[in-house]
């Protein structure tokens, strides 16, 4: 049931005026902009920490933060999915934001330690990543049940909106109290913004439980897996997005190519944090109110972009260019993540939808921790430069295969 009708004026704000998706769209942007700049924090504290140690060659220990991701989030994701389609989500979202609260009140102290061990910052780091594994399936399930099914297209927009403004002033506002401050405040301020996430949950009216449950079962569990196997479509669309962003992971390479390439601080570093987001709020606003044609032609054309950016990045060695090209790589995966999401919502049946989101988190967060665990490694063998390049050939060549193998992708026109 949704709380209030929408009036047709300003149509790329339409599902903003369904009261419970404001608090969510709210409360979410509080708490991204907080967990943006915890990211920025942890990258430059883990690299600082190990140029300090001899015992860990920097390149791996950036890499191990992706590894320290990704592990918690597959062993969970069945699991979490299967929680969201049979608990008040409402709840889901409480609970993991407190999970998540403690871990960056840890990560705080750490940085007000002198030489904090490595280990625990990885330990915060996949603990956090359990109580995101439980919080996104019940955050993005809980949109359908806010709009009316019209306005789900425009919900998701504005919901990369929100995403992307927050990873725009995150890593700026990180950067800058990184150079001036230290690594400690951001943590702290990453800590208190999960609370806008409690206070938006608690607000909310909509009833956010599917009406039908089944029992808890590892085959209930893996019904996710299987439905977007059962889908061509679905399936090419996350495959695509898991070896895009796999070969294109540069994230965690940043604070090298910020301090050995282009010479430059922890003030530019958030910056060149920041610009993908920059690109994708440009082309989430654009999106949010038109109708995107010939949408799997356009989604093959977003991701070729985005790999054409990642290989540019690792050529240049001038700051404005790295950061164009950042840029351009968050505008072309936008439009990839708009599309891919409202395929996935329209075909996917609210008891599923949840564990359908798990699966979806697997790929499209597994993919570039993995890829950024795989490219802290390849890096330590021939460079950040090199292995930049690389991954964005890699995912220009994936974009080739796939356009050339799967039909149904390739001539998608979305929806009537």
């Amino acid at each position: 049931m949704h709380t209030s009708t929408p009036s047709p004026r300003f149509a790329a704000l339409t599902a903003l005026r369904y009261r419970d998706f404001r608090l969510l769209w709210a409360g979410q942007f509080v708490s991204i902009t907080g967990t943006q700049m915890r990211n920025v924090a942890i990258a430059w504290q883990v690299y600082r920490l190990a140029q300090a140690d001899s015992s860990i060659r920097v390149e791996i220990a950036l890499g191990l933060i992706g590894l320290a991701r990704v592990i918690p989030l597959i062993l969970t994701a069945m699991f979490s999915g299967m929680i969201a389609d049979r608990v008040e989500r409402r709840k889901i979202l409480i609970l993991t934001s407190l999970v998540a609260f403690v871990c960056s009140i840890v990560l705080a102290l750490t940085g007000e330690m002198e030489r904090p061990p490595l280990l625990l910052i990885y330990t915060m780091v996949a603990l956090a990543s359990v109580a995101s594994a439980f919080e996104l399936p019940a955050r993005q399930a809980i949109i359908p049940n806010l709009v009316a099914p019209q306005h789900l297209p425009n919900a998701l927009s504005l919901n990369i909106v929100a995403w992307q403004l927050a990873t725009v002033i995150g890593p700026a506002l990180s950067g800058v109290l990184i150079a001036a401050v230290g690594v400690a405040p951001v943590y702290w301020i990453d800590a208190a913004t999960f609370l806008a996430v409690v206070a938006a949950a608690l607000l909310m009216r909509t009833r956010t439980i599917p009406a039908r449950t089944e029992p808890v079962s590892l085959r209930a569990a893996l019904a996710g897996l299987r439905f977007v196997f059962s889908h061509r479509l679905i399936a090419a669309t996350m495959l695509l997005d898991f070896f895009a962003t796999f070969f294109g992971a540069t994230g965690v390479l940043l604070p090298i190519f910020a301090d050995q390439v282009l010479r430059v601080g922890p003030t530019e570093l958030g910056w060149m944090y920041a610009a993908p987001s920059v690109g994708a709020v440009v082309a989430a606003t654009l999106l949010s109110g038109v109708r995107i044609p010939r949408q799997g032609t356009t989604l093959l054309a977003a991701v070729l972009a985005f790999g054409a950016c990642v290989a540019v990045i690792g050529m240049s060695r001038w700051l404005p260019l790295t950061l164009a090209a950042l840029a351009g790589m968050g505008a072309a995966d936008t439009v990839s993540m708009v599309i891919r999401g409202t395929i996935r919502q329209l075909l996917t049946p609210d008891e599923l939808r949840g564990r359908m989101v798990a699966v979806n988190m697997v790929f499209f967060a597994g993919g570039p921790q993995l890829g950024e665990t795989s490219a802290g490694f390849i890096a330590s063998l021939i460079g950040a430069s090199a292995a930049v390049t690389l991954g964005g050939v890699a995912c220009i060549l994936l974009v080739v295969g796939t356009a050339l193998s799967v039909r149904e992708l390739r001539e998608y026109q979305g929806p009537g």
